[in-house]
């Protein structure tokens, strides 16, 4: 993985009325730029359910690994969306065990689900967010104009908030999968 990395923040996991397709949407900490990654209803379950504060009455796959790698002593130092490749995320969960740093290949819900359960910090590749990420603020600044970002014009930008208005935002927290809408 090359470039430059960037905090984001999980927003919010919503679901897609139209299609019950679920979305988990990154928010960039420093600007009004997104990254929507279309994910599997259980791992979107997972992460709304911390989201939300929801503690499952016996662990979740998640909270098992979580546990499974505090008792190795392995931690959870970050993760990252390393990359997009035809359309599919790619993430790494980077680990500290024995003073040593690894990295294991993930897809980018399971890390998120992970993320979220550690509390640690949350980045992607500047090129994964050039090529997918959707800004908020309406048009270029001269930041983006100078990284070759992808911005969306005023037309993309109106699309864009269709999509996010066709997103199911229940606030009710769910203790197994979102049902389809």
């Amino acid at each position: 993985m090359s470039g430059s990395l960037v905090e984001m923040k999980v927003e919010s996991v919503r679901v897609h009325t139209l299609s019950s397709q679920h979305v988990v949407i990154l928010r960039e900490l420093d600007r009004d730029r997104y990254l929507p990654i279309w994910i599997g209803p259980w791992e979107a379950s997972a992460i709304a359910m911390r989201l939300q504060g929801v503690t499952p009455e016996r662990p979740l796959t998640h909270d098992l690994l979580v546990a499974m790698l505090d008792k190795l002593g392995a931690t959870v130092r970050e993760v990252v969306i390393a990359d997009l490749a035809e359309e599919t995320f790619h993430a790494r969960i980077r680990l500290e065990m024995g003073g040593r740093q690894v990295e294991v290949d993930s897809r980018p819900s399971d890390a998120l689900a992970l993320a979220v359960r550690t509390g640690v910090r949350v980045f992607a590749a500047s090129s994964v967010l050039e090529r997918a990420g959707v800004s908020g603020e309406g048009g270029r600044d001269d930041e983006d104009a100078d990284a070759g970002g992808a911005v969306m014009d005023d037309e993309g930008l109106a699309v864009f908030r269709d999509f996010v208005n066709s997103l199911d935002m229940g606030d009710e927290p769910r203790e197994g999968p979102p049902s389809p809408a």
